[in-house]
């Protein structure tokens, strides 16, 4: 697995660069090769913000742990994505490396209940407007909702989402 590391009003230094990986590296069993693991950390206050997103082919996984100790944040994250992994087992088994379950030891299924349906419990349909990144921000927030899906008529009409975001500013999500 490949590490890469971004630090925000945070220094990583070669003791937890080593630890995280030797942590995360435990997840190596179920990727293939190809993954790449990316650490993004920040100090908030008196906590350290901790983001790990595993990047394997077109598959993501993400945790986000705060913790006043590094350490248990980086903990926390690697087993985030682990149960994570073991509750989506069935469904992941074709994505993961070959074999990846095989050598799992025994554990308490209660911990690890599986979701084998999704459950749509409604469908809403609406016409999908042109209008800018603005007016769309301005539409969501009149329908206090959290997302926004648009035509974004600034970039040749193409689906954008705009949303938002925990520390109150806003994101935008661009077709590619």
């Amino acid at each position: 697995m490949k590490f890469i590391y971004t630090e925000r009003n945070f220094n990583f230094t070669d003791d937890l660069k080593t630890y995280a990986e030797k942590k995360l590296s435990k997840l190596d069993k179920y990727f293939r090769s190809d993954a790449e693991a990316s650490i993004t950390a920040r100090t908030e206050r008196a906590y350290c913000c901790l983001e790990v997103t595993v990047r394997s082919g077109s598959m993501l996984l993400r945790a986000a742990c705060r913790d006043t100790d590094v350490y248990r944040a980086i903990d926390d994250a690697e087993a985030t994505i682990d149960r994570q992994i073991r509750k989506n087992k069935t469904r992941l088994e074709r994505r993961l490396r070959d074999g990846a379950f095989d050598a799992l030891p025994e554990v308490d299924d209660a911990d690890f209940e599986e979701e084998y349906e999704f459950e749509i419990v409604r469908t809403k349909r609406f016409s999908v407007k042109p209008m800018t990144v603005e007016e769309a921000i301005l539409q969501m927030n009149l329908l206090n909702h959290e997302f926004f899906v648009f035509k974004n008529a600034a970039d040749d009409e193409r689906f954008s989402v705009v949303y938002k975001r925990r520390d109150g500013g806003y994101g935008l999500i661009e077709d590619a």
